[in-house]
């Protein structure tokens, strides 16, 4: 056998486990390549101009900023609907609605929450009034208390007018002003006081009007809220400090 015959016969066996390890590596090696990446779907922008001209484009069309505009798939039906834009006066007009509305929805909220608790709180009419009188003997105490302090002022500045009466044309002397001037002092302060104390009877009366009146309605099968906000006198009145 001659050289060359040789040296082609000892590649052979080479050859053969080169081209086995091949054709089991490149299945895997096809298998590990990442599937390639579908394009994203066109999308088709179409509107209605303010001439009534129908537009279509594969981008957000300007002519229609301030209209919606419908997104379609390329089959015709519908992705989306892109909103008019704004402009900045029209971005606070919208802002302003939103927060008028949350305030009427807060607002909706916190009376169906004071209807829960009136009808937790009051099973009937004669609870509701219990509290009511409960509410003004407490007033109505401070009145008295005032009232005594006021009697007793009284009688504390009678013998200094007694006194006085013998400096008639002259000046008082000064102890005798300056205690005087006390006396008027706290019994213009009591007698304001009795004055706000009797107002308090009034608006304490009202508020418990107000909300017995209410209170008839839901015992009656009113839903809690279904009857609007509170009434502005409420708030901050009996039904919240109670």
């Amino acid at each position: 056998m001659s050289p060359c015959h040789a040296a082609a016969s000892s590649r052979r066996p080479a050859l053969v486990v080169v081209a086995g390890v091949a054709a089991v590596l490149l299945p895997l090696l096809a298998q590990a390549q990442p599937a390639p990446v579908a394009p994203p779907a066109a999308s088709i922008y179409s509107c209605i101009d303010d001439k009534g001209r129908r537009l279509t484009s594969d981008r957000p069309i300007p002519e229609c900023n301030a209209r919606e505009q419908r997104v379609l798939n390329r089959d015709g039906s519908l992705r989306d609907v892109r909103p008019p834009t704004l402009t900045a006066e029209e971005r606070a007009e919208a802002e302003a609605r939103e927060r008028k509305a949350a305030e009427v929805r807060q607002a909706q909220a916190e009376a169906t929450r004071r209807d829960r608790n009136l009808v937790a709180r009051y099973k009937d009419a004669a609870a509701h009034g219990s509290a009511r009188a409960a509410a003004l003997d407490t007033v109505k105490l401070a009145i008295a208390a005032s009232e005594k302090r006021l009697k007793e002022l009284a009688a504390e500045r009678k013998p200094l007018l007694d006194e006085a009466e013998f400096y008639k044309g002259k000046p008082l002397p000064a102890k005798l002003k300056q205690m005087l001037d006390a006396n008027e002092v706290a019994t213009s302060a009591q007698r304001e006081a009795v004055a706000a104390q009797e107002a308090e009877l009034v608006r304490v009366n009202r508020l418990y009007d107000i909300e017995l009146d209410r209170l008839k309605k839901l015992w009656a099968g009113a839903a809690p809220g279904s009857l609007g906000p509170m009434p502005t006198a409420m708030v901050g009145g009996a039904t919240a400090t109670r």
